[in-house]
């Protein structure tokens, strides 16, 4: 099987069969993102990819689940990605999920039909990165798409009946716009109603325009007490009818875990652990930080 350059997948993939389908990312322009800067977005030939498919059927005999890489591979036209997916469906019987990264641009780029179509073929899961639901830090962050875009594509999933998986980034508008980020996520997150919700923490990494921001003073980072005060500020306000949530990456300061609105108490008891722990608690502090 062919790969270039790095290699990145959702956390929930990481015993999936990884093809690489596209190389690099359409956007490839968020201010705190680090990922495929050493590619040119482009997509493979689909007769490349069906072969890298054969040749990963004859190494495993059980292949769980399958994950179409790199970034945004929904990107790639709906009449070849149906190839590839039929592929799967025929010579994968044992694949219970496929698995795909979509940019919000390359999501509302599908008709709802075509949508459906990729569902029929087996298209499980697509992950969306929304980052925050504020419309000043989307624009911050160079996002590349306006809030009400985000609602749309993440709607747009929904209504096709293929599971969504949103993920958040904490502390993504620094200290300044901290709740501002957690209200505004809240509600965003509530307007889309998506199957998942990943919760990730800011990790600054070099060689990126936000990485100068906080060298330059522009940009201050959330302390661990501030995020979860942030984070138990937004799982506070959001209202869903039946979503898991994860904030258990390497990333964050406190493991959660839950579905939503069930595990709601649970989850906030487990913060206000973590910031009993910290010794601060006053949870009013954190609007006046």
């Amino acid at each position: 099987m062919k790969y270039e350059g790095s290699l990145y997948r959702p956390p929930s993939e990481a015993y999936s069969l990884i093809v690489q389908a596209t190389i690099g990312c359409t956007h490839n322009g968020c201010t705190f993102c680090s990922m495929y800067k050493d590619k040119v977005f482009r997509v493979r030939p689909t007769e490349e990819i069906i072969e890298d498919l054969r040749i990963g059927r004859k190494k495993y005999g059980y292949v769980d689940r399958i994950f179409i890489a790199d970034g945004d591979a929904l990107a790639i036209k709906n009449k070849e990605l149906e190839k590839i997916l039929a592929y799967i469906k025929e010579n994968f019987p044992k694949c219970k999920r496929v698995g795909i990264y979509g940019s919000p641009k390359a999501i509302i780029s599908k008709s709802h039909g075509e949508l459906l179509r990729l569902k029929e073929l087996g298209l499980g899961i697509i992950y969306l990165g929304v980052e925050t639901g504020s419309e000043y830090i989307l624009q911050r962050i160079n996002k590349g798409v306006t809030r009400k875009e985000m609602i749309l594509a993440g709607k747009k999933v929904v209504n096709s009946g293929i599971k969504l998986s949103i993920t958040l980034i904490s502390g993504i508008g620094g200290r300044e716009d901290s709740y501002e980020h957690a209200r505004e996520s809240a509600k965003i997150i509530n307007e889309i109603n998506p199957d998942y919700l990943g919760l990730l923490t800011l990790m600054v990494q070099e060689n990126t325009p936000l990485y100068e921001d906080v060298r330059d003073g522009k940009f201050e980072i959330l302390s661990p007490k501030e995020v979860l005060f942030e984070t138990r500020e937004m799982v506070e306000n959001i209202n869903v009818e039946n979503c898991i949530f994860r904030s258990n990456h390497s990333s964050n300061y406190v493991s959660l875990r839950g579905t939503l609105p069930k595990d709601k108490e649970k989850i906030l008891g487990q913060i206000d652990a973590g910031l009993k722990t910290s010794g601060l608690e006053d949870k009013d502090i954190y609007r006046r930080l």
